[in-house]
């Protein structure tokens, strides 16, 4: 039997086309039933439709193609039908039907699908990021970070990396502990993407009872003692003074808000 022949068409890259194609042809014994794919990407011109056609005609073969600018699309329908080819439009169908169904009009533009497939990577990558750098692990990540997040233990540095994470931003957070030495790339980075999450005493100290609690020990333990906890303070706050970065309060806060709060700060040194 004589191999089918299959073009696929496409303004972008053509994946979209082929994969449909490809699904259709598998339900077909291929010993029986050969084919062959010819894929044409970025088509962008009346000469790239002109070249398709030919083929199409020459090799007898069936167009599948994706098109959504308008005047390609118009043109190529023409020529299939002038050339009496075999086709069909993937997008077409459904592009009409939410046409018809939203009060806007679509972008028109080819590759769409794909810039969302890069801010899904981009925040797989943030993620990723956050967990390879939580807890100040390994202090290279300092000038890869978009956020670098400072303060003392139960300030909520690693969830709320996580959550700025998913917003697509790569964030590192280092611990401030008086015992430990910062890294000294701390004071070389941007201060302007380095955020201070300040926290009162008192909230500080509750938060911790309730840890030392949850984790089956007394709450007289020195990680809740006040008089550490004053010691940890003082020392957050004269590494933030050395940095000269902006603060955060976050005593009151959800992670939400504090999360909001960082993202203003940081666009707004874009700006």
């Amino acid at each position: 039997m004589e191999n089918i022949k299959i073009i696929i068409a496409s303004d972008s890259i053509g994946e979209t086309a082929e994969l449909v194609a490809r699904a259709c042809v598998s339900q077909f014994n291929p010993k029986e039933c050969k084919h062959e794919f010819l894929r044409y990407p970025y088509i962008e011109s009346f000469e790239n439709i002109d070249e398709v056609i030919q083929v199409a005609h020459d090799k007898n073969a069936i167009i599948v193609y994706t098109l959504v600018k308008p005047e390609i699309k118009t043109y190529m329908q023409q020529k299939i039908k002038e050339y009496n080819l075999q086709s069909i439009d993937i997008m077409g169908p459904l592009m009409n039907l939410l046409n018809e169904s939203y009060d806007e009009n679509p972008y028109n533009q080819p590759g769409r699908v794909h810039r969302l497939d890069d801010a899904y990577f981009k925040k797989i990558d943030a993620i990723e990021f956050a967990v390879k750098y939580d807890d100040g692990k390994d202090p290279k990540g300092l000038p890869k970070a978009d956020i670098v997040l400072i303060g003392v233990s139960r300030t909520s540095k690693t969830p709320l990396s996580q959550y700025l994470a998913h917003k697509s931003y790569k964030v590192m957070n280092v611990p401030i502990v008086p015992e430990v030495t910062p890294p000294e790339n701390l004071f070389e980075i941007d201060p302007s993407k380095c955020i201070a999450l300040r926290i009162s005493e008192e909230k500080l100290n509750r938060i911790r009872k309730q840890r030392l609690k949850q984790l089956g020990l007394g709450d007289s333990a020195r990680y809740a003692n006040e008089a550490r906890i004053k010691e940890e303070i003082s020392y957050f706050e004269d590494i933030v003074e050395r940095i000269g970065c902006p603060v955060i309060d976050v005593s009151d806060k959800a992670i939400e808000e504090t999360a909001n709060d960082v993202i203003h700060l940081i666009e707004q040194q874009v700006k």
